[in-house]
């Protein structure tokens, strides 16, 4: 019995099984290909913005004081303001603040003249230079410490901090047209501390009524080289008051 046909069966059937596998492999290949060609490209990924508040810059506040380093030798700074409580309250404590150890009188009364603006009441300017020579000579003579009872203080390293005490009382300037000018009246106490003549201090208070006529408006005359401007609280001038130690 010959095998000839069979071997041939068997090749054909081999021939045709690396075909189909062949063909497969094909088909396959296409199908990837056409699943490649087909998926999105992925869209680059950025970062959500920061949630994070951003910091700006933030611009220097202007001076709240004319020279804040007045306190540095036992006087009150001169405020910045155009507020009449806040300027009278400061300037009614400026006239009797200071410290023997820290700076002597006439130093301390050339820095209460710098508080000063002329009255505008007055049209001149030379009349308003002599009235406000005139009140800062009454600051000398009838307002502040007297010179016998600062030196006295200075004996025993002494220093004066005053601050006012209740309600500020304001009344307005008479023949002030542009009534910008007001007179602030308050109770004041001192406070006095002086070498007990040992190591420590005694200290002991006083209260004295104070008066004091601030303009504030356009009249008023700045601090030069300062942050102070026209329009800014000064002092016109301090009424007579006699402060005992």
């Amino acid at each position: 019995m010959s095998t000839a046909p069979t071997n041939r069966s068997r090749r054909g059937l081999a021939w045709a099984i690396a075909g189909g596998a062949v063909l497969l492999i094909g088909i396959a290949a296409i199908i990837i290909a056409s699943l490649t060609a087909q998926a999105p490209t992925p869209e680059p990924t950025t970062e959500p913005p920061s949630t994070s508040p951003t910091t700006q810059p933030t611009e220097p506040a202007s001076g709240e004081f004319v020279d804040a380093s007045a306190t540095d030798k036992g006087w009150v700074p001169e405020p910045i303001t155009t507020d009449p409580e806040t300027y009278a309250r400061a300037a009614l404590a400026a006239a009797s603040t200071f410290d023997t150890t820290l700076s002597s009188r006439p130093e301390w009364l050339t820095y209460l003249d710098t508080w000063f603006t002329p009255d505008t009441r007055y049209t001149s300017e030379t009349d308003r230079e002599s009235d406000m020579a005139a009140s800062q000579l009454e600051l000398r003579q009838g307002v502040v410490l007297p010179e016998a009872e600062w030196d006295s203080l200075a004996g025993d390293d002494g220093r004066v901090e005053a601050a006012v005490t209740g309600v500020i009382e304001f009344e307005p300037v008479p023949e002030d047209a542009s009534g910008d000018m007001q007179i602030a009246t308050a109770d004041v106490t001192l406070t006095y501390t002086r070498s007990d003549g040992g190591d420590g201090e005694a200290s002991y208070d006083d209260t004295v009524r104070v008066s004091v006529q601030i303009l504030c408006g356009e009249g008023s005359i700045p601090t030069p080289d300062s942050d102070q401007q026209a329009g800014d609280c000064k002092v016109v001038r301090y009424f007579s008051g006699h402060l005992e130690p």
